[in-house]
């Protein structure tokens, strides 16, 4: 038997005011974006923004449906949306935030198993890691520097 160490490193902030003035930005696009979430099942509001290499900010939210398994994650309405208008265009970072209808939405969160696999397969389509900025509403934020990080023992198209 052998143990193999997989390391990878986070960024820590205390909040927005202590990001770069260009993350705090995409941040804020992230946060006004909630508002288009569609969530009336789980109640459970995501948004995303990315910025591109281009210099253009998009945004994506959830959309929830009634046939729950039906609905879209913001990460993966995100990249569906750069892909379609900006096919091949490389994301320089990318935010991802909630608001919780019950409770405090003052941690960051991660994406579910599906959008880790999505930013993998965009990072490796682009040929370019990004990095992601997750947030609640308030406190604390955590900085990757690859949707590798994410995903470490991820299935890609070499294993087919």
């Amino acid at each position: 038997m052998k143990t193999i160490n997989v390391h990878f490193t986070i960024e820590e902030y205390d909040d927005v005011f202590a990001l770069k003035k260009e993350d705090q930005t995409l941040l804020e696009y992230a946060k006004k974006a909630i508002v288009n979430a569609y969530a009336p099942y789980s109640t459970f509001k995501v948004s995303a923004a990315a910025r591109l290499k281009n210099g253009k900010i998009l945004t994506g939210t959830n959309q929830e449906n009634a046939v729950y398994p039906a609905g879209i994650c913001a990460e993966r309405t995100l990249l569906s949306t750069i892909a379609s208008l900006f096919p091949g265009e490389v994301i320089d970072s990318l935010a991802i935030t909630y608001q919780k209808n019950k409770g405090k939405s003052n941690y960051p969160i991660s994406p579910c198993g599906i959008c880790r696999q999505s930013l993998l397969e965009y990072e490796m389509r682009t040929n370019h890691p990004f990095r992601i900025i997750l947030s609640g509403q308030k406190g604390k934020i955590i900085v990757v520097q690859s949707a590798k990080d994410l995903l470490p023992l991820s299935f890609s198209s070499s294993d087919l």
